[in-house]
């Protein structure tokens, strides 16, 4: 169990395609080191809800989530359905975290997943949770929110400005 550091924005790892947990230990110590980075990232920064193996320099397909009072270890996930249905909604990233992008989720999907003893599992997310599940295993496939950007003018802004057109504007959130 260790706090690691977090692989920034313009570092080459963030565009690995991770590889597939065969053997289930491997993943525990992964799991329990993106806990604690998460918490740390919490401690510092302010927000956070979840957090790629990829993003500490694992090229494993691991998960670690805290959102909604609940946590999810996920290995292996794969997302099994996406609805049509989109919003629109400002993105972050803990390798990026003060620059916020502008795009499109499905609004709904599904997730297959195994836990630490090989099981599988499915779980169907809505809204947030949607979101982070896709920008999550977007992680684990090389893809970063920048790429998913409506647009290369209008949608980047730091999350200092992000913030004060909050305040002017309390519904651009989504």
């Amino acid at each position: 169990m260790a706090i690691r550091r977090i692989v920034e924005l313009g570092d080459p790892l963030l565009r690995v395609i991770s590889g597939e947990v065969t053997e289930m230990s491997a993943a525990f110590s992964t799991l329990d080191d993106l806990r604690d980075t998460l918490h740390e990232f919490q401690r510092v920064q302010g927000f956070g809800r979840g957090i790629a193996a990829i993003q500490i320099g694992v090229a494993q397909r691991v998960i670690y989530i805290e959102i909604g009072g609940e946590v999810f270890e996920l290995i292996n996930p794969v997302l099994t359905q996406m609805s049509d249905e989109k919003f629109r909604m400002w993105d972050d990233c803990f390798s990026f975290p003060n620059l916020m992008v502008e795009l499109e989720r499905s609004e709904s999907v599904t997730l297959r997943y195994q836990d630490r003893s090989g099981e599988w599992h499915e779980v169907e997310a809505e809204g947030a949770f949607s979101e982070l599940l896709q920008h999550e295993v977007d992680h684990l496939d090389g893809i970063l929110s920048i790429d998913r950007a409506l647009d290369r003018r209008e949608s980047f802004m730091t999350r200092t400005q992000w913030l004060r057109s909050l305040e002017k504007n309390p519904l651009r959130t989504s």
